[in-house]
């Protein structure tokens, strides 16, 4: 295996770490912000609650977040990057390519049932309209970035012999789809009741089936 080559960077280009007490501030600020949001929705919370909420002041803030609309794309980019790690946390290498996708598509319907992200969601959507950076943030942070990183992982499959894929990134957008079902569209709308860990179980292995037989290696 090829491994880069590390270059080190000029030390005047590079960048002075964050102070810990900053950093510390910062995710302060976006925990409070958090729960501002999903209790007023974007429109209705205010820079003055979420003041309240993170135990600063709103000029404080201001010093890291230009507006509420940066700190609502610093929110979501923080949670959707955060979910998507969460989902590979497994070894690219492992052989069980069927188990493999089963750990990954329960990780990955297991969160997008939460009700937390369908109220997330909901809220993007809402404010996409007006401002359409939001909207982008949140897909490529979330669906765009885990799509990313499954599409490595089908290509290390497709290396070891467990895959047979042309196209890597539309096979981990299909498989991510799959899993859904209906399961997640029945929560967006308000039309379907909290799926059960046997529901969600069935989905993903109807999905997992669905994806190795169109992408899977037949064996011997």
């Amino acid at each position: 295996m090829r491994h880069p080559r590390k270059v080190a960077a000029p030390e005047a280009s590079v960048a002075p770490e964050p102070a810990e007490p900053e950093v510390r501030k910062r995710r302060d600020i976006i925990d409070g912000a958090r729960r501002v949001f999903f209790d007023r929705g974007f429109d209705g919370a205010s820079m003055d609650e979420i003041a309240r909420a993170s135990a600063v002041s709103k000029a404080t803030i201001y010093v890291y977040f230009a507006s509420k609309e940066e700190l609502f794309q610093a929110l979501v980019e923080t949670d959707r990057r955060k979910s998507a790690e969460r989902l590979f946390e497994f070894d690219p290498d492992d052989a069980d390519v069927e188990s493999l996708l089963k750990r990954i598509g329960m990780s990955f319907m297991t969160m997008m049932v939460e009700p937390d992200h369908i109220r997330l969601v909901r809220m993007v959507i809402g404010a996409a309209e007006k401002f359409p950076a939001v909207g982008r943030t949140f897909f490529d942070a979330g669906p765009c970035h885990g799509g990313r990183r499954l599409a490595d992982l089908i290509a290390r499959q497709a290396e070891l012999g467990h895959l047979k894929v042309d196209d890597c990134e539309m096979a981990a957008f299909q498989f991510f789809n799959l899993c859904q079902g209906n399961l997640v569209k029945g929560l967006m709308f308000g039309t379907g009741q909290q799926p059960t860990p046997d529901e969600i179980e069935r989905t993903v292995a109807g999905a997992v089936r669905v994806f190795l037989a169109a992408y899977g290696v037949l064996r011997n």
